[in-house]
């Protein structure tokens, strides 16, 4: 099973649609999680439904078996990681922002939370510019 961080922008559609070529290559599934601690009036990375509709509608025509899992009043890495410490899950797929000389050295906390705790191999991808 691939896993995907997913939020409803341009980096998430990244890992989304490198995540489905993975999930095509190894002849698995996917579980595309969207998680928010719900700390917010409005999290920009929480899908909403319209979102969630979009999303469903790629899953479809991908041809991939999916699943989607939004969780709310959670860390988004604790909910990434719960879902990689899963028996079926194999690799996790993460959308990254490109970073300045000194943003490399202090990439994000999610990511780097991400790459440094998971026990399991990530991918890490960048949108087209």
């Amino acid at each position: 099973m691939i896993v995907v961080g997913y939020t409803p922008d341009r980096y998430g559609s990244a890992a989304l649609d490198h995540g489905i070529a993975e999930a095509r290559v190894r002849n698995t599934g996917l579980r595309v999680v969207n998680a928010t601690r719900g700390d917010a009036l409005v999290d920009t990375k929480f899908a909403g439904d319209s979102d969630v509709d979009a999303l469903e509608s790629t899953l479809a025509a991908s041809g991939v078996e999916h699943e989607i899992e939004s969780d709310v009043s959670v860390d988004p890495v604790e909910a990434l990681l719960g879902a990689m410490d899963r028996e079926d899950a194999d690799l996790l797929v993460i959308g990254i922002r490109h970073r300045s000389p000194v943003g490399k050295l202090l990439m994000g906390s999610t990511a780097q939370r991400l790459l440094l705790q998971c026990d399991k191999p990530v991918l890490a991808v960048k949108p087209a510019e």
